[in-house]
């Protein structure tokens, strides 16, 4: 077959003879003016080094990094940011603090699905996982380079496993965990009368709530308290009065099972009873309080975590002293008192163009200088395995003997269930704790039951 020529073939060819002539026409005028010659050839040097130099310099990867709003975590954030940005000027790092007047939860599923999420962000909360990943939200975290080999040794493998879904992928790296604890006021407590140990069972706890119960202003109306419950009804604010002390009564169980309804029992309708007990005997304030009341010393005890202890030192009053015990348990119980965790975790996102870049970030953030760093600033404990025996931390413990307490009860701890409903799961709890323990208007067990209907329902999609 002979060769085919079409129109393009063409036009190539005479595009082709036209540029030679044009190259030929060139090269009669620079040998006509040597100096023209020389300046051209410099022109032309210049240009191809220039070149070079700007293929060579490759622009600087931009990664940003979402950390929580609360002004420790925001010191740290800013500390690391710039120790980092400083010695790694081809990775730079940008901190946007997540928005404090929203949940995180509501931010980052607002942002995936406008598709605005950051590279990383230090606020991932485990029971909102499934709706992250339903969204395609986040980045497969074990298909990254070294990955297990950098956790294993960092943190123990059944945290690890705990923090594995179900489809073998880890979505979030363990991060740091905050043992809910009972803080109490040493002087006043023992200006009433009251070993803090009493706190330890419901019975205890009531007893000393009826005698810390004091009209200070002559008024008529109480104002102190031993502990004061919140009257709000925000679906988070039940992780730290219904459902740690559901875990501690319960034994360590969460609110499902196998993705069934697992509350109905005994243990919840105890920790009502107890929460309504509070109320209608008027143990406590119905309404918000102005200010701290815990270190304004209108309550003796509050539910709190280790992130108080820098907030307690910072803001406390002059000779106020306080230290925690574990929450209180239903009489009888036996065993360890198992609470709530309150994990937070790390994820980078699978939008960020630089996961690479991102994960060397991370691990930053993990390493042990920086790890030690984090407990200095905000005293919340770390997934480090050996914590508490390792010497690099010793000098940490000794000079901060209470956070030692809680890295003891962080060994007893649950999270939450992984659920895409969480928020409503809550929401339906958080309903009937209002109308039963706030409000006085249902008996604890119908309370409980009409609870797990309504979350039965919300699993069932109705």
């Amino acid at each position: 077959m002979g060769r085919r020529c079409d129109a393009a073939t063409l036009r190539r060819s005479e595009m082709a003879r036209l540029e030679g002539h044009k190259i030929n026409r060139r090269d009669e005028r620079m040998r006509a003016n040597p100096r023209s010659t020389m300046v051209a050839l410099l022109a032309i040097t210049l240009v191809c080094v220039l070149s070079v130099s700007a293929i060579g310099a490759k622009a600087p990867v931009t990664l940003t990094f979402w950390p929580s709003s609360n002004p420790q975590e925001i010191e740290f954030a800013k500390t690391i940011v710039k120790a980092w940005n400083d010695s790694h000027p081809d990775i730079q790092v940008k901190m946007e603090p997540l928005p404090a007047s929203r949940s995180t939860e509501e931010v980052l599923l607002a942002a995936i699905a406008a598709g605005t999420t950051p590279d990383i962000c230090a606020n991932i909360y485990p029971g909102a996982i499934s709706q992250y990943i339903a969204g395609k939200g986040l980045y497969p975290h074990d298909t990254l380079p070294g990955f297990y080999d950098f956790v294993y040794a960092r943190t123990p493998k059944d945290v690890v496993d705990a923090f594995t879904y179900k489809d073998g992928h880890v979505y979030q790296i363990p991060w740091k965990g905050n043992p809910i604890m009972l803080a109490y006021n040493v002087k006043l407590l023992r200006a009433n009368g009251i070993d803090p140990k009493s706190l330890a069972t419901y019975s205890g706890f009531l007893a000393a709530a009826e005698r810390m119960v004091k009209d200070l202003d002559g008024d008529g109306r109480p104002d102190q308290w031993l502990y004061a419950p919140t009257v709000d009804v925000t679906w988070w604010q039940r992780l730290f009065d219904f459902y740690t002390l559901y875990i501690g009564a319960s034994g360590g169980k969460t609110l499902l099972s196998a993705g069934r309804v697992d509350f109905e029992n005994d243990a919840a309708v105890q920790v009502f009873t107890f929460l309504q007990t509070i109320f209608k005997k008027g143990l406590c304030p119905k309404g918000a309080m102005i200010g701290d009341a815990f270190l304004n010393g209108k309550i003796g005890a509050t539910i709190t975590g280790p992130w108080s202890v820098p907030y307690y030192d910072q803001n406390a009053p002059a000779g106020f002293e306080y230290d925690f015990v574990p929450i209180p348990m239903p009489d009888g119980m036996r065993g360890p008192v198992i609470t709530f965790g309150d994990p937070k975790n790390i994820a980078i996102f699978a939008s960020s163009k630089h996961p690479l870049e991102a994960w060397e970030f991370v691990k930053y953030i993990m390493s042990p200088t920086n790890d030690l760093l984090w407990l200095e600033i905000t005293s919340q404990p770390p997934y480090r395995r050996d914590l508490a025996q390792d010497p690099m931390f010793a000098g940490y413990f000794k000079k901060n003997p209470l956070m030692a307490k809680f890295v003891e009860q962080g060994v007893y701890t649950r999270g939450v269930d992984d659920s895409k409903y969480l928020i409503e799961i809550f929401d339906a709890i958080s309903k009937q704790y209002d109308l039963c323990c706030v409000q006085g208007k249902k008996t604890p067990k119908i309370a409980v039951r009409d609870a797990a209907q309504a979350v039965r329902d919300i699993l069932a999609g109705w």
